[in-house]
């Protein structure tokens, strides 16, 4: 990487110029695997120029330099908590503290009504039963999804809630094309409902989901011809993990303990006795005794009792651990950290409010290396960092498809990577985003407000900024470069929302 000087970072003539030192800025580079990850395959759906970009992986490009380490803990927690530290938040967690802020976002004791009535009046299906819900069309039902869900984790005010929403969804990932109405019922139902409640429950939703045996194919499951697909995913991303202890053995066992398990009506879990392999079984070492026929419906225990040998296994504390605190601390954790995270499962049950708040622990957070944003998060994170208005969400919807990230359109069951080597090649698309958003006036879609910023001096509308796009913490060099640029011209409308597309360029903006 070559190496400038600070007189020559500290002047940019032109935007060109600017973004150029983004390239150019030395830094220290977080650590990165030597090679992409596997599973890094554009999702079907993703076919613009844009969003392929993101899967083409040049090992130079994790080289992006990071912004200087933030030494606010507390800031440090709202960035990972939230998408995005805005001015009030920043308030918030300095007058409430680290511990008893985090506490409020935890026990969902904030009221977020203003939003959910919002929601509700602009998207009324997501709201619906399945009975309503299997004319409505398709597409239409997609897009009020994926424009409800870019809202809530916009202005939700229990933002640490929707990034859990977020990996939820990612965790028991299911593909909208191959369910069409099933998923709102189970973003409603399963991962809203339970995002924050108790792991078992969560568990237990989700493998009574029709979203999920239908996309997983469990509803085809059968005495003679069990279907693996549920049980696999099951125990490799639900709960075990990939080396969690089981054998293929315990795959084969275990499909035959779910057959049966399928879909009734418009939306409903049934248990069907008549495709269920009553014979005997050993899963993990548990073993399920042969039944008769005439059983019926009883058999469906069969399937419970062994989701709770799985929430009781030693591996699904574990597993759940590791990646909590890879969504919220750190790529690598380490053996202590997940042995504590994991020890809040054991004790609390799975409670994942417990886990959570193991998880943001503060002396952790505040070492915790930095993060690249994901599509969604950086569209997130410029919609409130810019205080934008938005009448209309579906172009910001479209950002983040066009960024490569298309909302419940992954079509593999491991979710969108949280890899920073998986989105770093996308920068010149996540710069077109910003240039697009910065210059954004409708009233009719999305409108953001520069006025507040040419009320004072050019040095006043960096303080200004600072405080709404970078929880105060901009750093030094970044401010020396947008202040260059805002004074190297008629410090007016358009150069003022050039330096907001400039500042959502920066290093400082597009990591977390």
């Amino acid at each position: 990487m070559q190496q400038v000087g600070p007189q020559e970072l500290a002047t940019p003539e032109s935007r060109r110029d600017f973004l150029r030192m983004m390239k150019r800025r030395p830094a220290e580079p977080p650590s990165a695997p030597s090679a992409p990850p596997s599973s890094a395959s554009p999702p079907s759906s993703a076919s613009s120029p844009s969003s392929s970009a993101s899967t083409h992986w040049d090992p130079a490009m994790a080289r992006v330099a990071p912004p200087s380490p933030w030494a606010d803990a507390r800031i440090r927690l709202v960035r990972r908590a939230t998408y995005g530290p805005r001015a009030a938040d920043i308030a918030d967690v300095r007058a409430a503290g680290y511990q008893r802020w985090l506490n409020d976002q935890v026990s969902l004791r904030i009221d977020d009504a203003a939003v959910d009535a919002e929601v509700a009046a602009r998207w009324p299906n997501l709201s619906r039963n399945g009975i309503d819900l299997v004319n409505v069309n398709a597409g239409t039902l997609r897009a009020e999804l994926q424009a409800a869900t870019l809202y809530r984790a916009t202005f939700s005010r229990r933002q640490l809630y929707e990034r859990m929403v977020e990996f939820w969804t990612d965790h028991f990932s299911i593909d909208i094309e191959k369910v069409g109405y099933l998923k709102v019922l189970d973003d409603r139902e399963v991962i809203r409902k339970h995002a924050l409640g108790k792991f078992s429950d969560l568990l237990k939703a989700s493998a009574k989901s029709p979203a999920m045996l239908a996309y997983l194919d469990q509803n085809l499951s059968r005495a003679g011809a069990p279907n693996q697909n549920y049980v696999r995913e099951l125990m490799e991303l639900h709960t075990l993990g990939v080396d969690g202890g089981y054998t293929q053995q315990d795959v084969d066992e275990l499909a035959r303990v779910f057959t049966g398990w399928t879909i009734a009506g418009a939306g409903d879990f049934a248990f069907n006795a008549s495709r269920h392999d009553f014979g005997a079984k050993t899963v993990l070492g548990t073993t399920i005794p042969a039944a008769s026929p005439s059983t019926g419906a009883e058999g469906v225990k069969e399937g419970e009792l062994m989701l709770d040998v799985l929430l009781k296994h030693p591996s699904t504390g574990r597993f759940l651990a590791t990646k909590l605190l890879k969504w919220f601390v750190t790529p690598e954790p380490t053996t202590e950290q997940i042995d504590a995270v994991a020890g809040a499962y054991r004790a609390t049950g799975g409670d994942i409010k417990r886990m959570v708040r193991a998880t943001l622990n503060e002396g952790w957070l505040a070492q915790a290396p930095l993060k690249l944003k994901r599509p969604f998060h950086l569209v997130a994170s410029a919609l409130r960092g810019t205080s934008a208005v938005v009448a209309n969400i579906s172009g910001s919807v479209n950002n983040v498809t066009a960024l490569g990230q298309p909302l419940f359109l992954w079509d593999t069951p491991d979710g969108f990577p949280d890899l920073m080597e998986y989105w770093v090649g996308n920068i010149t698309p996540r710069w077109a985003f910003a240039t697009s958003l910065a210059s954004s006036n409708s009233t009719t879609t999305v409108r953001v407000n520069v006025a507040p910023y040419l009320t004072g001096t050019p040095d006043a509308a960096l303080d200004r900024l600072n405080a709404e796009m970078f929880g105060g913490e901009m750093a030094p060099a970044t401010r020396d470069q947008l202040r260059a640029y805002l004074t190297g011209g008629t410090f007016n409308e358009t150069r003022m929302r050039e330096a907001l597309s400039l500042a959502m360029c920066s290093h400082d903006f597009q990591w977390f």
